[in-house]
């Protein structure tokens, strides 16, 4: 197959799959860079409006940000894709991720209807260390972990909160390029933030 990345674009492989799809497969499986890379391109379009059809805005975003990185860092979910059409595959995927963010979403709201309705207590809770102050961590992190080319889009998109499309345009960027490093953005932030059973 003289390139990676034209059966993603395709996005169909039918059971009597030809040699070149099960090596297409194969690499896919074993999380081949091109073949991943490709997917991300070709894909990001697709799956976002399928996340933006039970999301909005930066939730529909996270989702797909989060479908990605699971395509990059979990080789049983890659392997749960054994042919068909890709792009049906990555929907489906955004889309069970997207209905159980609302869901959890709901769950968070209605805890924190509960908690505002229970009585107060006079003693005031007592303040937060600085180690876990939110701007603290995010200072700690860009200095220790945040590589220094990814720091425009850091600041951007985590800190000053803009949209992709804001970002992109004040970045310069291709939106695909801003969404490819706030991927893996992303990625480090989880490796910082979570103790490694949460991961």
């Amino acid at each position: 197959m003289g390139d990676a990345s034209s059966l993603s674009e395709r996005g169909d492989m039918s059971d009597g799959a030809s040699a070149d799809e099960r090596a297409w497969l194969g690499r896919f499986h074993a999380g081949d860079a091109r073949v991943l890379n490709a997917c991300y391109r070709e894909h990001f379009d697709t799956v976002y409006r399928s996340a933006s059809r039970v999301l909005s805005g930066v939730d529909a975003e996270t989702v797909v940000h989060d479908v990605f990185l699971r395509l990059l860092s979990n080789e049983a979910m890659r392997r749960s894709f054994q042919g068909g059409s890709l792009a049906a595959w990555l929907n489906t995927l955004a889309r069970n991720l997207a209905v159980d963010t609302l869901r959890r979403r709901q769950r968070e709201q209605n805890a924190l209807a509960h908690l505002a309705d229970e009585p107060r207590f006079d003693e005031e809770p007592a303040p937060p260390e600085p180690s876990l102050d939110a701007s603290h961590l995010l200072e700690r992190f860009r200095r220790e972990h945040l590589p220094a080319k990814w720091a425009p889009v850091f600041e951007a998109r985590f800190v000053r909160q803009l949209s992709q499309r804001e970002a992109a345009a004040a970045l310069g960027l291709h939106r695909t390029t801003l969404a490819y490093q706030e991927l893996r953005i992303r990625s480090l932030l989880k490796k910082f933030l979570l103790p490694p059973e949460a991961r």
